[in-house]
């Protein structure tokens, strides 16, 4: 394994390049938003701001999400693990309180959100970041026995059970596809072998595969995948329009704010298929700057994890896996439903899609990372945390 360049780490005592990444994409991200959902706001509201209403509010989102990125970097991970199992405990308690009738908001079929008085809450997003919390401590705590089935492994897959049970009364497919792959990634990174992963894979295999012809919603989102231009005015209607928002777009794009698509043709323009806004006004140039920032991001959170590692600061480095699996994962789907690579979920872009739930846990896990790293950099200096 390559050592990190400790002169750089003493250079400066956080990661100012993957800071100014993800400032980028949060950017780039509220002026996609704002440029995909003009007409929708026209629509939906009736005051005189109407067509910043999407703009304001991501914008509102992004001042709470710094906030509490920050307030997230300044708790040190020792904090974190020792209150990882309550807080994933809280996120359980969540879950099961979106479910209950009267209380959760039901959108389109599915209940995902806790209103409030000024917003809702969607828990499954929370839920992610638990996980990556939880699943590190679990594995660091297990780390001589994780290779146990009854002792180690067994145990977290009755936790991972219950999550997926819950999330899929929602339903939220998407959701539980990710925090699957969080979860596996952490353990399999933490040592469990690699019979049981094999195993795990396998088991998932067969339950995504029961859940799909079991489900005829889904079955008949299978089918216009696979199909789309058989029934565009139906099961093929989102994929259908993505892909000529994505032909329309060619090299360079018909230009920032000159989409056709999000004009009432693209479902969910500003949130599940903002890349296809992205495509079509910006072109393939766009698209391929901004899947290179997502590599680049990703490839730094994983370093930073590398790094925890050599310095023998293992929760904290299954932390920074964790988020760098969460936000790729993601990431791929997104892109790849977009695409037309990947059935279509209900799973946003990061860092760019509107939603409060997603932008405030999206920025609280960059600032743990950035807590990673600052950790590394101060264990590096000889100071001890």
């Amino acid at each position: 394994m390559a050592r990190f360049n400790k002169q750089e780490f003493l250079q400066a005592e956080y990661d100012q390049a993957l800071l100014w990444v993800g400032l980028i994409l949060l950017g780039f991200g509220l002026v996609m938003v704002y440029s995909a959902s003009i007409a929708i706001a026209d629509l939906l509201t009736s005051s005189m701001m109407h067509s910043y209403y999407f703009l304001i509010h991501q914008a509102i989102y992004l001042v709470i999400g710094f906030a509490a990125g920050y307030a997230a970097f300044r708790i040190p991970m020792k904090v974190w693990q020792d209150w990882s199992p309550m807080i994933f405990l809280f996120g359980i308690g969540l879950l099961v309180v979106v479910l209950i009738p009267h209380v959760g908001r039901e959108v389109n079929g599915s209940r995902r959100w806790i209103p409030f008085a000024v917003f809702s809450l969607q828990p499954s997003e929370f839920m992610k970041l638990f996980a990556v919390l939880y699943a590190s401590d679990y594995t660091v705590r297990k780390a001589s026995i994780i290779e146990s089935f009854k002792r180690g492994f067994f145990p977290m897959l009755m936790v991972m059970f219950l999550i997926g049970f819950l999330l899929l009364r929602e339903p939220d497919f998407g959701a539980f596809a990710d925090i699957t792959a969080i979860t596996m990634a952490i353990l399999f990174l933490g040592g469990v072998s690699g019979l049981q992963f094999a195993g795990l894979i396998v088991i998932l295999f067969v339950g995504f595969v029961m859940l799909i012809f079991t489900s005829p919603y889904r079955l008949e989102r299978i089918i216009g995948f696979m199909h789309p231009w058989q029934d565009p005015f139906g099961a093929g209607y989102q994929l259908t329009h993505a892909l000529i928002a994505f032909g329309r777009g060619g090299w360079f794009g018909v230009g920032l704010g000159a989409s056709v698509e999000k004009l009432f043709y693209l479902p969910e323009a500003h949130t599940d298929f903002l890349l296809a806004v992205i495509a079509e006004e910006l072109g393939f140039v766009g698209v391929m700057v901004i899947i290179g920032l997502f590599v680049w991001l990703v490839m730094r959170i994983f370093r930073i994890g590398r790094n925890a590692v050599q310095l023998e600061r293992y929760y904290g480095a299954l932390v920074s896996y964790g988020v760098g699996v969460w936000i790729g994962v993601q990431a791929i789907i997104n892109m790849g439903v977009n695409m037309g690579l990947f059935p279509t979920k209900g799973l946003t872009l990061p860092l760019l899609s509107y939603g409060g739930s997603g932008i405030v846990t999206n920025c609280i896990a960059l600032g743990l990372v950035m807590r990673v790293d600052w950790e590394n950099r101060m264990t590096l200096k000889g100071y001890k945390l």
